[in-house]
């Protein structure tokens, strides 16, 4: 008996209905510490309930329907907990276990829908809004929302450069060939830390330069020098992009080498010096003490710059951050107000040190390998890869 097949929604089409704040129920039958880790989350407070598959199957025998066994355990479990008002997300790993779950759901009455692809499709998934577009030029932000992670493309007379590019690179050459336009050159504000970066392989696959600040071509740990061809970055240089000028600014704190490009005087990408919420951990390098007074200054250098910027970093703690397009933005004059850690630097560089180091949320292991491999110190594969980017970002301070 083939099994019928149940409705099933993509990452897309999950992402937009949660944009929209349209009700939806979510049903996470992975396991809690998985759970724990992340789970399908949108700019509006989503419910959502997560109980283990195995603790949910109630199968008496090892060839019974699967999908008899889990109508057998909602009922018995956790009906009385479900809306019967709006869609219920049924969500797992891959979306395998998940698709008898939304089916049963679905012999219960329940108007139920399967994640395809599961939460690694939830993780691998990105999506790109236009950020400015004028007569010089147009400059885009790609976001994968499950990892907080944020990139862009900067695109004029049909020359393109991409900043912070994510490992899958495919997400950029498909923006760039529907702008009508050819990659010219790639770089990274940084070493990044909690995502592996697609510069070095978009380097090479299109014959570009990859651009890096050479403090940062270290691994701050190992000491180890990089073992990828990179052309370093300079502060105060700058580049022109057809009719776009990118200014080169040296923001150290983060990393050694943290930089921010200036976009026609306007547009501020940023990288990991200033969020939206927050600002940079200087611990990631294992040198918090070191490292906090030389953001303090960086930060304060920051400042000068006029109010009117707009600040595009590459990060987010809560998707809610950004506005009802899904773009993560801010003036500088809207952070000086608002952002804890600009308004902490008027209470000088002590106020500033004990904030940020009372602040820091626990190191990630991962992100030691993590910077071993965009350092080309290490070569994960596509397993070892999804393994080291599950989670969130936690590159700045917080809770």
């Amino acid at each position: 008996m083939l099994k019928r097949a149940t409705p099933a929604a993509n990452p897309q089409e999950v992402w937009e209905r949660l944009l929209r704040d349209e009700p939806m129920f979510i049903l996470d039958v992975r396991n809690r510490d998985e759970f724990e880790t992340w789970r399908v989350e949108g700019p509006h407070p989503v419910p959502t309930l997560n109980v283990p598959y195995f603790d949910l199957l109630d199968l008496e025998d090892e060839d019974e329907d699967i999908t008899e066994a889990v109508v057998r355990g909602v009922q018995a479990q956790i009906k009385d907990q479900l809306p019967g008002d709006r869609p219920i997300l049924a969500v797992c790993a891959e979306g395998h276990t998940s698709d008898y779950v939304a089916e049963g759901l679905h012999r219960l009455g329940f108007d139920a829908m399967n994640m395809e692809g599961g939460m690694e499709g939830w993780g691998n998934f990105y999506y790109s809004r236009p950020v400015d577009r004028n007569e010089r030029y147009s400059l885009f932000q790609v976001v994968r929302p499950a990892r907080g992670c944020v990139s862009h493309v900067l695109v004029s007379d049909g020359r393109a450069a991409i900043f912070d590019p994510l490992r899958h690179i495919e997400e950029y050459h498909r923006l760039v060939t529907d702008l009508g336009a050819t990659i010219e050159r790639v770089l990274d504000t940084h070493l990044h830390a909690d995502h592996l970066s697609g510069g070095p392989e978009l380097s090479e696959r299109d014959h570009v330069p990859y651009h890096l600040h050479p403090y940062d071509a270290i691994h701050p740990m190992d000491m180890l020098p990089a073992r990828i061809p990179y052309r370093p970055l300079e502060s105060q240089q700058t580049f022109t992009l057809g009719r776009a000028d990118i200014k080169v600014l040296h923001y150290p704190g983060h990393t050694l080498g943290m930089v921010a490009f200036l976009i026609d005087g306007h547009f501020l990408l940023n990288g990991d010096s200033l969020f939206l919420e927050s600002i940079a951990r200087p611990d990631l390098g294992g040198k918090a003490d070191a490292w906090t007074p030389l953001l303090y200054a960086s930060l304060k250098r920051m400042e000068e710059l006029p109010d009117e910027t707009v600040v595009l970093p590459a990060h987010f703690s809560e998707l809610s951050a950004g506005d009802e397009n899904g773009v993560y933005r801010a003036s500088l004059g809207e952070l000086k107000q608002h952002n804890p850690g600009l308004r902490k630097l008027a209470e000088g560089e002590a106020a500033f040190r004990d904030y940020v180091l009372s602040s820091l949320p626990e190191f990630p292991e991962a992100y030691v390998e993590i910077k071993r491999a965009n350092a080309g110190l290490a070569s994960p594969d596509a397993r070892k890869a999804q393994e080291l980017e599950l989670g969130k970002n936690i590159c700045a301070v917080g809770k």
